[in-house]
């Protein structure tokens, strides 16, 4: 019975009642899909990486291997010997390695030379491997594979031609000897999607006629003298290593930071994530204070509202009293109808969400590398939800008390 005559009632106040149902929506829905950013964020940066079980570079800190290798910010304060990379590579238990050498740029862009393993090698997102959108890894000295990004904002093309700048802030161009676009990659939503990739054989080559970052002069060695040469690399920035065995990750990273030959250090990527995230992730936590304030500005709206009804509605309630209805029961009708309203306001804000979610998943993917799942609400989203309806209901007990202090003779002298 209460519950058929709160909704009546509930009914009777249509464009009060859709406003504030509309309002608590609105907020739940932010609150929600801060919480579905915040996740999916999180996610998507803890895979930025994933297949390698360790990061090898010369010793620094491990974010700060982390940020050059991955994310290819900042520069390495010293690389790593080729010999001491070869030697690495034959340690039992490591099963493949990749080395990447940074250093140059293109038009604010970093260029990673690397091996065509890198392609097989590199995954992201629960181990995905990268795609190419056209074209096909480099066969040629001068042959360069792109990332999505470099290719939307420059408008690059294969067979376009890329002359790379040497260091990242320089003047000084290797136009000697420009690259060819043989590949275009799909987008990842990580770093290599701003990274312009070509061989290591092909960093060595546009530095063989330069020697302390500056050119020789009157000196250009011919393409084809180059093709002929032994490019193999002196040093190299970092590199990739995947195990034969996750039992055996431990004990490698042990032995590369004891290396004898060279200081090194090795990181395991998992680690140095979570740990750069506890730095970077202090952004989520403002937006759930936000969005937590949005909840509670939503339903201290709707409380005002109950409030301002109720001099309108003494009437309505002294008639329910002299049909017999008792103070708890105006109590208890006062807080059905602002449990429907909250119960209401989070369906719909669910809804919301979900739709949200299912237009703009592959949309959001693509522009900001952001993968948002489409699945059952999370536990903690459960709970916040419960939690929302509880204070919704905390909040119209002031209301509710207020009508059950209303006698039958002061609803019945309230003038029309």
């Amino acid at each position: 019975m209460l519950i058929g005559l709160a909704y009546r009632s509930l009914l009777a106040r249509k464009l009060t009642v859709v406003l504030t149902v509309l309002a608590i929506a609105m907020s739940v829905a932010l609150f929600l899909g801060v919480e579905k950013v915040r996740t999916g964020t999180k996610a998507s940066f803890m895979d930025t990486i994933a297949g390698t079980d360790l990061i090898v570079g010369a010793r620094t800190g491990s974010l700060q291997l982390l940020l050059y290798s991955v994310f290819h910010m900042g520069n390495a304060t010293n690389n790593m010997g080729w010999d001491s990379l070869q030697q690495i590579s034959e340690l039992p238990g490591i099963d493949w390695v990749v080395p990447i050498s940074l250093g140059d740029s293109h038009r604010q862009f970093r260029v990673m030379g690397t091996t065509a393993e890198f392609f097989q090698r590199y995954q992201f997102r629960r181990g995905q491997q990268v795609d190419f959108a056209q074209g096909d890894v480099f066969n040629d000295l001068f042959d360069t594979v792109i990332g999505a990004d470099v290719a939307k904002q420059l408008g690059y093309q294969l067979g376009d031609p890329i002359v790379v700048a040497h260091g990242l802030v320089s003047f000084s161009k290797h136009d000697e000897h420009p690259f060819r676009v043989a590949g275009i990659l799909a987008k990842t939503g990580t770093p290599v999607d701003r990274t312009v990739m070509v061989s290591l054989q092909a960093i060595e080559a546009i530095h063989v006629d330069w020697q302390q970052g500056t050119k020789k002069p009157s000196q250009s060695t011919p393409a084809e003298v180059l093709r002929q040469m032994p490019l193999q690399p002196k040093t190299v920035t970092a590199a990739l290593v995947g195990t034969s065995s996750p039992i055996k990750i431990f004990s490698l990273q042990r032995a590369i930071n004891n290396y004898p030959n060279e200081p090194l250090q090795a990181v395991m990527p998992g680690v140095a994530l979570q740990e750069l995230w506890h730095l970077v992730g202090v952004a989520e936590t403002a937006l759930l204070v936000i969005s937590t304030m949005v909840i509670v500005t939503a339903l201290l709206g709707m409380m005002a509202n109950v409030f301002a009804s109720l001099n309108e509605r003494r009437r309505e309630m002294a008639i329910y009293r002299a049909m017999g209805a008792g103070p708890r029961t105006i109590f208890l009708l006062l807080m059905t109808e602002t449990l429907l309203l909250v119960a209401s306001g989070c369906l719909l804000g669910v809804l919301m969400v979900y739709i949200f979610l299912g237009l703009g998943q592959g949309y959001i993917d693509q522009q900001f590398g952001i993968w948002l799942e489409l699945g059952l609400p999370s536990t903690r989203e459960l709970w916040a939800i419960v939690a929302i309806m509880v204070a919704g209901t905390c909040v119209s007990l002031l209301p509710a008390l207020r009508a059950y202090r209303f006698s039958l003779a002061d609803g019945m002298m309230v003038k029309s």
